[in-house]
């Protein structure tokens, strides 16, 4: 009877043991359970911060920073600033929402642009059409009055009138203005005298061929974008300097227009803008032409990419820029025999090389006596640098007698015909023999001589 007792005792604390067991594991179990249920609820709370830290950035940086690199490419657009604290799909929806951002400022600003290149356009044929009216009556007062102040106004009228048509240019509008096949060098001319301070502005010309042309199709944008480079010269630098333009020309690439000024230069990202612009981009945006729009380069390059020219800028030798505007061949010609150029056209630096130095005469050229050895007698090569001081004439002298004066030339010849005529009597003599008297008879011949060989 008392095992009996004893085993259910046993039995008893056996349950009770496990009782107890149990008890503490759904404790444990329960308590694991809480934190894991505060873990994931810290876990959600700080998801949920860093996703409205990250929408918070997005709408006051990611999104204004992607708007702001569209017009300045070196501007940075900031990311995720907690990418571990936010999920995957969250990432990618806020990326996405950048980029929805930038495609819709882009498309509303195509919009606002072409508006407004429109309106300008629109205004533009309008002053041109009326400035055209006002420079053809100015033209008509010019030979009709003789008062300079027309002239002013006239140079005047052409400024506004230039304006004018880089702005069309500038939204895609026709120049407004057909010419025929013009020689080169006349429309470097004209596009100087498009240009306040056209005077500082100085014209080599080294074609070989003066009558060079452009095709008409071509000639009035070239004159618009040289008359924009010589304005953008001529603004930053000195109105004491001059600035050059040189006009060449090189086999089968065509013709260079070379703009060189002593102005302030540019600094590394002014001279990557202005070469990005030159180049002829597909679109510039009339907002991001800074405010006043300084549009000479941006006009220039529309008309690269519309005509096929091609320009580069680097520094100049003469302290400021120099930009080479290039006319490809395709776009030249040649003009008729018969179209006389303009009077102020200036001449080829070879024509004018040539004519510094005259051809010589049928006297200076004659050829020089050979001495009866065969061998060519020694002529003095250098010339007289001072003129000689003159000797007085003799009493017995007429006094209507003028005393010729004499090239080295010249005398070079005397002096080889008196060595011959030495040479000979000594070979009939055999013998040395002094020069025959009517040698002597001529002091001026042995004077020049003299004066040649000191």
């Amino acid at each position: 009877m008392g095992w009996i007792v004893a085993v259910i005792a046993v039995a008893a604390a056996v349950a009770a043991a496990v009782r107890a067991q149990n008890a503490a594991r759904a404790e444990n179990i329960a308590l694991a359970r809480a934190e894991l249920a505060e873990r994931q609820s810290k876990a959600a709370d700080a998801r949920t911060a860093a996703l409205t830290d990250e929408i918070r950035q997005l709408a006051r940086n990611r999104i204004p920073a992607a708007a702001l690199a569209l017009s300045h490419p070196t501007a940075k657009v900031p990311g995720l600033r907690e990418a571990a604290e936010v999920d995957g799909d969250s990432a990618r929806l806020l990326t996405e929402a950048v980029q929805a951002a930038r495609k819709a400022v882009v498309e509303e600003r195509g919009r606002v642009d072409a508006a407004a290149r429109a309106a300008m356009r629109g205004t533009s044929a309008k002053i041109q059409s009326l400035l055209n009216q006002s420079q053809q009556l100015l033209h008509e007062l010019q030979h009709e009055y003789d008062d300079p102040r027309i002239l002013q106004l006239d140079f005047r009228n052409e400024l506004a009138l230039r304006r004018t048509q880089a702005t069309a240019v500038l939204c895609d509008a026709w120049p407004g203005l057909a010419r025929q096949n013009s020689p080169l060098v006349e429309i470097v001319l004209g596009a100087q005298s498009r240009v306040a301070g056209y005077e500082r502005i100085k014209v080599a010309n080294h074609l070989r061929d003066e009558r060079l042309a452009l095709v008409a199709r071509a000639a009035e944008p070239l004159a618009i974008a040289l008359a924009e480079l010589l304005a953008n010269a001529t603004a930053y630098s000195h109105p004491d300097t001059d600035v050059q333009v040189t006009v060449q020309q090189s086999g089968g690439r065509g013709a260079f227009l070379v703009v060189d000024d002593a102005g302030i230069g540019m600094d590394d990202d002014a001279l990557d803008r202005a070469r990005a612009l030159l180049a002829g981009p597909p679109e510039v945006l009339l907002t991001e032409l800074g405010d006043p729009p300084q549009t000479g380069f941006a006009v220039v390059g529309r008309l690269v990419l519309q005509y096929g020219f091609n320009c580069h800028i680097e520094a100049s030798p003469f302290g400021g820029m120099r930009t080479i505007l290039r006319v490809p061949a395709h776009l030249l010609t040649v003009m008729e025999e018969d179209r006389s150029l303009s009077a102020l056209v200036p001449k080829p630096v070879q024509t004018q090389a040539a004519s510094a130095h005259p051809a010589p005469t049928e006297q200076e050229t004659a050829p020089v006596p050979q001495p009866a050895g065969g061998e060519a007698a020694a002529l003095p090569s250098r010339r007289r640098r001072a003129p000689r001081p003159a000797r007085p004439a003799p009493a017995d002298a007429a006094p209507d007698r003028e005393q010729v004066p004499r090239t080295p030339e010249q005398a070079g010849a005397s002096w080889a015909a008196l060595q011959q005529g030495t040479l000979n009597g000594r070979s009939v003599a055999g013998r040395p023999s002094a020069p025959a008297p009517d040698d002597h008879d001529h002091p001026d011949d042995r004077d020049e001589q003299g004066d040649d060989l000191t």
